[in-house]
């Protein structure tokens, strides 16, 4: 049992797994806002041994080699990648700190959205009208950049819908493929699709000028990945040199610190994280109680 676990932020546990983080130190203290800096969080955190911190803050090395009585951090937020992290993992390793991350937990929300914005655009429900008469998802063809689990679960989708889908991934997935999802190459995949969804890792931007070019006029591009995954001037060069779309549900994953891209006529952003839902929060709790005991019996 940990003496004393503090979560520096909140965290989206569900009421019902805060009560059971008693079960796993004899001190528990959640805070309720984002700390402010750095010397907030060493404040926060101060004699504890365990941490939670969700996506909304760092902790980086100023903050761990002043924390040395910290043994676990438990990131209640998705961890993909090292470098994506916002929890210094190489720092972490060398002091010894296990730090555990969860994955896979908003992604059936993030599929509801999908569907929902791309019906809306091909029928013109209260919106325009993506060409001059509705149109359906049977047939729709449709290419998927990242076939992880969230674009593996949108391209089942809309393959049940009757699309056409094609993707492009960092290595080839032969069970899609047998399943009649064509691999393309990047190049050929944004030419010959109508509608692209991008599902990449944090902090990977494959769309530039080059590749909007190569997807041409008369798109749909929505972007689902959880920060940007295109050039900002790259995008809004594309907006508006055609008659082309872009949707996404939050402004992080549309990347324009300006604030403008937000009011153009042909951005649909629901200023929204489509993955926070109830049944998101249930199975990120489940995870983060999951993390707590795989670190206790390490």
């Amino acid at each position: 049992m940990f003496q004393k676990l503090v979560a520096i932020e909140p965290v989206s546990l569900v009421e019902e797994a805060e009560k059971k983080l008693y079960e796993f130190a004899k001190e528990v203290v959640l805070y309720p806002d984002i700390p402010a800096d750095d010397e907030e969080i060493l404040r926060r955190i101060g004699d504890a041994d365990a941490v939670l911190v969700s996506y909304t803050s760092q902790i980086n090395r100023y903050v761990l080699e002043r924390c040395p009585k910290v043994r676990y951090v438990g990131m209640c937020c998705s961890l993909y990648s090292e470098a994506s992290a916002n929890v210094d993992i190489a720092c972490a390793r060398e002091r010894g700190i296990q730090v555990l991350g969860i994955r896979d937990y908003g992604d059936r929300g993030v599929v509801e959205f999908v569907l929902c914005e791309l019906v809306r655009l091909l029928h013109g429900f209260d919106r325009p009208m993506w060409k001059e008469l509705p149109e359906e998802i049977t047939r729709l063809k449709v290419g998927i950049v990242g076939l992880g689990v969230s674009g593996g679960m949108i391209a089942d989708a809309l393959q049940y819908m009757g699309a056409e889908v094609s993707y492009y991934s960092r290595s080839r997935k032969l069970e899609r493929e047998a399943a009649g999802m064509q691999y393309r190459p990047m190049n050929e995949l944004l030419a010959y699709n109508d509608v692209i969804f991008t599902a990449l890792n944090k902090n990977v931007i494959l769309l530039g000028e080059k590749e909007f070019e190569q997807l041409g006029d008369g798109k749909i591009l929505f972007n689902t990945s959880i920060g940007p995954s295109h050039e900002i001037g790259a995008l809004k060069n594309w907006l508006n040199h055609g008659r082309n779309f872009f949707v996404c549900d939050s402004a992080g994953a549309l990347g324009d610190p300006s604030g403008a891209l937000l009011k153009h006529s042909q951005v649909i952003c629901a200023n929204v994280s489509a993955g926070r839902t109830r049944q998101a929060f249930e199975l990120l709790s489940e995870k983060v109680l999951d993390n707590l005991k795989q670190a206790l019996n390490a």
